[in-house]
């Protein structure tokens, strides 16, 4: 399919939407269709990509809270991020969060409705200090929560990733970030095999792989294509899509071209390559989509609520607003066993 085909055939996403639900596999040349569609077929790629959704998720929406558990101190240079060696980004700077602080954390992601716990450390991988207070702190949570837990520590070895496992973590973000193609213009001190490795690891422990990418980092439209094709090529279960904050002090401070139609494309490509996949706005939702999060949602069926890593999100009761308006449902999180 191309763009002139759209054109002629008025129902030709709807067609494909069908063709996905048949279990069809989305070709390259389709999926940068998607990305390269024109903005007046907007509608019609979102109603595609919601029909996929819907059937595999109905309406419901994942929430996730995320804990910066370890800020700042990163020896990697990659260019998006504030936490970098090679950052000056005005950022708070600390080491790995005490036990009573990241179990205030999980309160807290119960109390947001949040049915997943994202502990977070900046960091190449995680030191054998840091891997045993993860390991301590994880059955607490669970057992306080019966949250999910998802850890984010860096690039992993498959005896790391087994512990992970045995502790009770759930699942393990590493993000591919961009496509190999791409990779080192935005990283030179790891390699995008370095992260492949990990999430290879991750599976062969028995972890649900959570993975996605940055978009708007300086990438071609098939960049971004290629990298969903991996993930769906690793059975990734959840795919976050951030769209990059260019924040002052990074490498990539000035890099600015995502408008909210190319957004909400990327996240409708995303849905019908990886239709039964968790697919989750994250970083830069409320920068660059603003005033059509809502819409976000029809190809999308997750979001963070609250702050992100370094940089703040939109309030949760905003969140909870916009879900409710739409007529959607945040998926229950279970009771805690603990005070809230």
């Amino acid at each position: 399919m191309n763009n002139s085909d759209c054109v002629a055939v008025p129902r030709c996403w709807d067609e494909l939407a069908s063709r996905v639900l048949e279990g069809h596999r989305l070709t390259e040349e389709e999926a940068l269709g998607i990305l390269e569609s024109p903005d007046r077929q907007l509608l019609e790629v979102l109603a595609a990509a919601y029909r996929v959704r819907y059937h595999h998720f109905g309406n419901g929406v994942q929430l996730y809270f995320l804990m910066n558990a370890k800020s700042g101190l990163c020896p990697e240079d990659c260019g998006y991020c504030s936490q970098s060696k090679v950052s000056t980004a005005e950022i708070p700077k600390y080491n790995l969060l005490d036990e009573d602080r990241l179990l205030d954390g999980a309160q807290e992601a119960h109390r947001r409705g949040s049915c997943t716990y994202c502990i977070v450390i900046s960091a190449r991988g995680p030191n054998e200090r840091e891997m045993e207070a993860v390991t301590s702190i994880v059955p607490k949570i669970k057992q306080a929560y019966d949250l999910k837990i998802c850890a984010c520590l860096g690039l992993l070895t498959p005896q790391q990733a087994r512990q992970l496992k045995a502790c009770g973590v759930d699942r393990v973000n590493h993000n591919l970030n961009t496509s190999r193609q791409h990779y080192d213009q935005i990283c030179s001190t790891h390699s995008y095999q370095d992260r492949l490795d990990t999430l290879r690891a991750v599976r062969e422990a028995g972890l649900e792989i959570c993975s996605g990418g940055i978009v708007g980092m300086g990438e071609q439209p098939m960049d971004i294509v290629r990298m969903a094709q991996e993930l769906r090529d690793l059975e990734a279960e959840s795919i976050p899509v951030n769209f990059l904050n260019p924040i002052d002090g990074t490498p990539l401070q000035n890099t600015w071209q995502l408008n909210p139609r190319y957004c909400l494309k990327v996240l409708a490509m995303c849905r019908l390559l990886n239709p039964n996949t968790e697919i989750r706005i994250a970083g830069g939702r409320e920068m660059h989509l603003g005033a059509l999060q809502p819409l976000g949602l029809y190809a999308a069926n997750s979001i963070f609520v609250g702050d992100y890593l370094t940089t703040k999100g939109q309030l949760p009761e905003e969140d909870y607003q916009m879900i409710q308006q739409l007529g959607f449902q945040i998926m229950q999180a279970p009771q805690a066993t603990a005070p809230c």
